[in-house]
């Protein structure tokens, strides 16, 4: 049965349409400001202090990476723009993930004799979900979570008894398959989908 939070939406800001450059960012909101930012937004919210510590928390080390991945896009100049769009998705749905909650565990796991690897391996609530993150920067006909096909599901599952068979412990966790599908449309706000039980093991 799918989960009730299929299809559920989260937008994040864009800080280009803010009207401050990158660098004025970085001075403008430093990490005081960006703490009191953050606190000010959760007492709107009606949310409580531990919820504001652990947003704080994820917040700065989204800005950090941030920050590395600006630096290190130099180094990916020569990287495909599918393979950087990729990567960008993966960050996008890593912190989207914390921000609900998720211990990610792994990222890009993959088993060595086995074809493709995992995205996202993360636990919620005793589950460990196996998470399959697709970006497109445009909305498309087919809607990005389309291309985790059948041959693409059957990889993942194999990922994913491989990954089960290297656990400590007689008990064998319950297990789900969901897919994130990002948008990062040019000139406007992101936006994440997530697919709770996408599909099963069979």
């Amino acid at each position: 049965m799918r989960s009730h939070c299929r299809g559920q939406r989260w937008q994040t800001r864009n800080p280009r349409q803010s009207g401050i450059s990158r660098g004025a960012e970085a001075v403008c909101f430093g990490p005081a400001l960006l703490v009191m930012s953050i606190m000010a937004s959760q007492r709107r919210r009606g949310q409580n202090w531990l919820m504001s510590l652990r947003d704080i928390r994820i917040t700065l080390l989204e800005r950090a990476v941030s920050g590395l991945d600006r630096l290190a896009r130099t180094h990916r100049a020569g990287m495909p723009v599918h393979l950087r769009t990729g990567l960008s998705g993966e960050d996008a749905a890593f912190f989207y993930l914390r921000r609900k909650g998720y211990t990610v565990v792994a990222r890009r796991w993959s088993a060595g004799n086995i074809p493709g690897d995992v995205d996202l391996i993360a636990w919620k609530d005793g589950l460990l979900c196996f998470i399959e993150v697709k970006t497109r920067t445009a909305h498309d006909i087919a809607p990005a979570e389309s291309a985790v096909d059948r041959h693409k599901q059957f990889a993942v599952r194999r990922l994913a008894r491989a990954y089960l068979r290297q656990l400590r412990g007689a008990e064998r966790p319950q297990v789900r398959f969901d897919v994130v599908s990002v948008y990062q449309v040019p000139g406007k706000e992101q936006e994440i989908l997530h697919f709770e039980n996408a599909f099963g093991w069979h």
